[in-house]
């Protein structure tokens, strides 16, 4: 199918969308009946349960569908080759969250319901309504909806569904060494992501990586008596503060060497979008009860939580922290600390500078170790590439409003590796919103998400019909 005959076809699908929506949230509040846990080993068949609902459904649509187990739980991998054009992956996950604490529940997470709200809106709620079952199935039943008008989809679509997302994804980097060539794509669709606010949709573009890094400084051989020892002896905790203090310049930047090695501007064009953009620097720290930006001098808090990297502390551990006072000077004293980077930064680089401030400052008599939690590069997609140009423009007109260029200051592992392995892009495109409660109690999605989100996918995938990125 080209562009033009997508394009024809398109309100057809559309309208089959609208008219088959109860159908749609049916399938929907059927997959989130499986209660598919993926970090409590009581749920293992719910999980195997939950990738074989999908392999199922993708199966009676045309799919080569099926099961491919890993050493927890399985994924699902389908491929629809019908279409002409380009090939697409679309990547989601079938697991989710724990529902703990239960009592804060307004009624059985596993049970979804729809709760009418006070503006019109109504609220899909349960567990994984958002994140991730509800976001997933807006692209199945996109395609469901090509495939009922047309018989095909406009172009080549390949699907990979995990059940590990929430435990940190173990099983992906492996799996994607053993099946990458089966998977290798154009550019990988993911939906897994915000709308830039309740009524403007947006493409994440730019995703921060991450360095996590703990150090553990040892002075004595023993806790000591502060009477005794104090002044004479050094105090880990001391030299742990030292060290801590030095990571930031009086500026708000990062004061470790060669840290912004690499590290570009961010483009004029994007810039300028965000500056378009309906946000609140002030509001966004009041909401949080502070006002003074924190990072570097002269930058905007989007770009210093999107576009800049950043150093933070997370946990210094050391003492006795206990009821009423203990006089001791520790033996040890132990801090976490992450470093977000951005495009141009190489996490073992940076590891290495890290590592290296750090010894520069242990005295001679002390030591230091260092535990690895872990580190993702930068991921970031090229502004002017065709794929992103023809997402903007299906986003904006289904949504009737400019699609935004978005930033995340999180970091997402999983584009990294689909980059890293397999050479791939990623377009982050997801219609939840801020206050979706995701990983909490009564998480929800709004009936205008799931609605849209289908349609919007419907018109993007035909406007990638024989566009290559």
């Amino acid at each position: 199918m080209n562009r033009s005959e997508a394009a024809s076809r398109l309100d057809e699908v559309l309208a089959n969308v609208d008219a088959n929506i109860d159908g749609s949230l049916e399938r929907l509040f059927d997959l989130i009946r499986i209660p598919s846990v993926s970090t409590d080993p009581a749920h293992a068949a719910d999980c195997k349960r939950a990738a074989e609902w999908l392999t199922k459904e993708l199966g009676e649509l045309g799919f080569d569908a099926s099961v491919r187990p890993t050493a927890r739980h399985p994924m699902v991998v389908g491929h629809d080759r019908t279409g002409q054009g380009p090939h697409v992956l679309f990547y989601g996950h079938y697991d989710v969250q724990p529902v703990d604490p239960l009592n804060l529940w307004h009624s059985d997470p596993f049970e979804p319901k729809l709760v009418p709200q006070p503006d019109g809106e109504t609220h899909i709620v349960a567990r994984g309504a958002s994140d991730d079952k509800g976001q997933l199935l807006t692209f199945v039943e996109a395609c469901r909806a090509w495939k009922a008008v047309t018989g095909s989809l406009p172009i080549q679509v390949s699907v990979l569904f995990e059940g590990e997302e929430e435990i940190s994804s173990p099983s992906l980097p492996p799996f994607l060494d053993t099946t990458g060539a089966e998977l290798k794509a154009d550019v990988v669709l993911v939906c897994d992501t915000d709308m830039w606010d309740a009524e403007t949709p947006a493409v994440t573009t730019m995703l921060r990586g991450v360095l996590k890094e703990e150090i553990v400084i040892s002075c004595s051989n023993r806790d000591l008596h502060s009477g005794i020892y104090g002044n004479a002896a050094r105090n880990p905790l001391q030299v742990l503060s030292d060290i801590v203090a030095s990571l930031r310049t009086t500026d708000g930047g990062v004061a470790v060497a060669g840290f912004y090695d690499g590290v570009t501007e961010l483009p004029d064009a994007i810039k300028a979008q965000w500056q378009r953009l309906p946000f609140d620097d002030k509001g966004f720290l009041g909401d949080i009860g502070l006002s003074i930006p924190a990072g570097e001098n002269g930058r905007s808090v989007l770009e210093q939580v999107w576009a800049r990297p950043s150093c933070e502390i997370h946990g210094i551990i050391g003492g006795y922290t206990e009821e009423g006072f203990k006089t001791v000077i520790p033996a040890k004293a132990q801090s976490k600390i992450s470093f977000r980077l951005v495009a141009g930064q190489d996490p073992k680089k940076i590891r290495e500078a890290f590592r290296a401030h750090v010894r520069a400052r242990i005295p001679a008599d002390c030591s230091v170790e260092f535990i690895d939690h872990g580190a993702s590069a930068a991921t970031v997609m090229p502004i002017d590439g065709a794929f992103l140009t023809k997402a903007l423009g299906a986003l904006t007109e289904e949504w009737d409003r400019e699609a935004a260029v978005a930033g995340s200051g999180g970091s997402i592992p999983i584009v990294s590796a689909f980059k890293e392995k397999l050479g791939m892009d990623s377009l982050l495109i997801g219609f939840a919103r801020f206050d979706n409660r995701i990983h909490s109690p009564n998480e929800k999605y709004d009936l205008s998400s799931f609605r849209k989100g289908i349609r919007s996918w419907a018109r993007i995938l035909a406007a990638f019909a024989e566009d290559k990125g």
